[in-house]
């Protein structure tokens, strides 16, 4: 094997080998955070006739223009148009018709005087001011022209994408198909939530990686397979993992180490897995594998809880988003100023827990607290993860590092880190 990668490195070496999912036509409202596999050109303009913003009456700018209300003008009233109610008159001199908010201007008319500068009248109607000349009209097309393409392939469906989209008919979005994430984690000492009182009595321990992973792989967009808990014998694991040959990416935690009872890697090779690394040059998180079993990627993650929510964060979350279609994978990193000095002995890359907020001089960090890769409460302080270079073992009040935002919407193409 190789000499370890560099966490940079692992994630492009681990994303060269994830290709998007398949596609598929979805209905509209289940689509919500899917990924388009097709442009969306608009087949009619938008509005798709020249309607009112508002409730008043339709009427010709030139008729209205110089109206106050000592000197009001009058008009005659020729037509009612509720929404969804096309006009069947013409506006001519001195007349209007009474209009209400998204129904069709009627020809002849270029302005809609709200109600409120009007005496409300049905046969004729005053108005009392000329401030909406011209004004209070949405236009046929001036929101989306027919034949434009308003949605690139690629793009994230959000709640205005999906208004978007039903304001086009388009029913059924074609969208990369979610990847199915299995789940595995492994080790005699864990045990699920279902066994509380072995947890409560300090004979076994709760297995808080698998809810852990569970709740990332759904945030991510993937849908989570949870296949269990392994014990620690290449029987039991090669029982679980032939579970996960239906899946599109196969995510395991622990078992990947040096030790006597750590067959995750061997157990794999024994099924025809292919392994591309399984050791980086960072902290926390340096036991992480990855490889193939056939056409499905594997990534095992360290069995530490920190550890294997940073290398989630790292490499299987970009690995998700890439399967899903995205086209930017990894989150971005920002530079902020340490409030705090900080000590380091190993030379490795270092991934801290850490508190980004807003100081005097721009965004400052510090960090949570205890940097264990036990310590699970840190990162649920944390709303980023510091990034200290290798090899760099002081960094004092002042001086600037990357940090990944957690929850930061904004993505980029490569790794910030």
């Amino acid at each position: 094997m190789n000499a370890p990668l560099g966490a940079a490195d692992a994630a492009i070496k681990i994303l060269a080998e994830v290709r998007p999912q398949p596609a598929l036509r979805m209905p509209l409202d289940d689509a919500l955070d899917s990924v388009l596999a097709e442009d969306i050109v608009s087949r009619l303009d938008i509005p798709a006739w020249t309607n009112s913003a508002m409730d008043g009456y339709a009427a010709r700018g030139d008729d209205v223009r110089g109206a106050t209300e000592a000197r009001p003008v009058r008009l005659r009233v020729v037509e009612q148009l509720p929404a969804g109610h096309f006009p069947e008159k013409a506006i001519g001199p001195g007349e209007c018709a009474r209009i209400f908010t998204g129904a069709p201007l009627p020809r002849g008319a270029d302005s809609v005087i709200r109600q409120e500068d009007t005496d409300l009248g049905a046969t004729t109607v005053s108005v009392l001011k000329d401030r909406d000349v011209g004004v209070n009209i949405r236009r046929a097309g001036e929101d989306i022209r027919k034949g434009t393409t308003v949605l690139t392939a690629g793009t994230e469906l959000g709640p205005a994408q999906l208004g978007v989209l039903a304001s086009l008919a388009v029913a059924h979005p074609l969208v990369y198909r979610r990847p199915r994430v299995a789940i595995l984690g492994s080790g005699d000492e864990i045990v699920d939530i279902d066994q509380p009182e072995e947890i409560l009595s300090g004979r076994k321990i709760a297995s808080s990686n698998t809810h852990t992973l569970v709740a990332l792989v759904r945030r991510a967009g993937g849908e989570p397979v949870n296949l269990g808990i392994a014990g620690d014998t290449p029987e039991d694991l090669r029982a679980h993992l032939t579970r996960a040959l239906d899946c599109d990416l196969l995510v395991t935690t622990a078992g990947i180490s040096v030790g006597e009872h750590d067959f995750v890697r061997s157990v794999l090779e024994d099924l025809g897995g292919e392994l591309r690394f399984w050791k980086l040059r960072m902290r926390p998180g340096a036991p992480v594998g990855f490889g193939l079993l056939g056409r499905m990627p594997w990534i095992g993650l360290p069995g530490n809880p920190v550890s294997t929510m940073v290398t989630f964060e790292l490499f299987v979350r970009p690995a998700i988003r890439r399967m899903m279609g995205h086209r930017l994978p990894f989150r971005r990193t920002v530079p902020v100023r340490v409030a705090e000095p900080i000590s380091l002995k190993p030379k490795l890359q270092h991934f801290l827990r850490g508190v980004v907020s807003h100081g005097a001089d721009g965004p400052e960090a510090r960090l949570t607290g205890p940097q264990g890769s036990g310590i699970l409460t840190s990162m649920t302080l944390a709303n980023a993860l510091l990034i200290v270079p290798e090899g760099q073992f002081e960094t004092p009040v002042g001086q600037m590092l990357q940090a990944l935002i957690l929850d930061d919407p904004v993505h980029q193409a490569q790794p910030g880190f």
